[in-house]
């Protein structure tokens, strides 16, 4: 068993199977939930359950989050019972979560005014990476903080980088998740325009999976245009935020503003599925 004492905050459908990666490979784990039968899975598989962020900080070496947005990402280090309310020195919090680089750089700042250091280490993946340890980490921080705890990211993994200084984790994730939303409205627009030309979708997806476009992401989001599977693997509200965050962050080139405001207006009705929704979105508006 590793002697690194990991506390990880945040069970959705990512962090969930990503802590039981640390679990498996021997580390102690203690975890923290806002909903708390989250928990409960964690803790069937050894971890310890803690009442709050400033009691697993406490008890840590290294704390892992992977939350939602950057309001989420507040309240953890600065609500109540934050990270930062326990004073304690000599961290090392890794932010794995997709939010905006100003907030990794404003964290880092107040982590190190508290002798703790900060590392933003976004993922690139979706839940099926997730359960198979095959996610790409990009980080950004001080390289020697990345060092010491890169053993326990490339158990999560089957890529961890190292992109630059504080915020630098952050920015990649938000160029790749930009792309992601332009390639999910590019799919569907060309099977929305096959289709008009009575090419099967099915057709259609099998000419690109075996053409130099062919990827991973097009077989999946292919299939669940096929079978008319919404369930969400990546919810698109979630793309709705990225894109948002990145367009704050100077993204605003045609394709990032057209992708932008589609999703946006996707969102209305489709937050809660999944992010190749932006078809049906399409298709009705045609």
């Amino acid at each position: 068993m590793s002697s690194i004492k990991i506390g990880w905050i945040g069970l959705g459908k990512m962090g969930n199977p990503m802590s039981q990666h640390l679990i498996n490979a021997g580390y102690p784990v203690a975890v923290f939930n806002r909903s708390k039968e989250k928990e409960d899975a964690l803790k069937a598989k050894g971890a310890e359950r803690v009442s709050s962020p400033s009691n697993l900080i406490q008890q840590s070496d290294v704390i892992i989050i992977m939350v939602s947005d950057d309001k989420a990402i507040y309240d953890i280090f600065s609500g109540a019972e934050g990270l930062l309310r326990a004073g304690v020195t000599g961290k090392i919090i890794i932010n794995m979560s997709t939010v905006s680089s100003a907030i990794s750089k404003e964290m880092a700042l107040l982590c190190n005014q508290q002798g703790n250091h900060y590392l933003d280490a976004p993922v690139s993946g979706s839940v099926k990476q997730a359960e198979g340890a095959q996610l790409v980490v990009m980080v950004g921080g001080e390289k020697p903080v990345y060092e010491q705890v890169k053993e326990v990211l490339d158990h999560l993994g089957k890529l961890t980088l190292y992109v630059g200084e504080t915020g630098a984790g952050n920015a990649t994730k938000l160029a790749v998740n930009s792309l992601i939303g332009f390639y999910a409205q590019g799919l569907s627009e060309a099977v929305i325009f096959a289709n008009q030309n009575q090419i099967r979708t099915e057709d259609l997806l099998t000419v690109i999976n075996n053409s130099a476009l062919a990827n991973v992401f097009t077989k999946f989001k292919g299939d669940a245009i096929l079978n008319d599977n919404f369930e969400p693997a990546f919810y698109l509200k979630h793309i709705v935020k990225d894109l948002g965050l990145a367009r704050d962050q100077g993204l605003t080139t045609p394709l990032a503003d057209t992708a932008y405001h589609s999703f946006l207006e996707a969102e209305k009705t489709m937050a809660e599925d999944d992010m190749i929704s932006i078809f049906r979105h399409l298709s009705q508006s045609k």
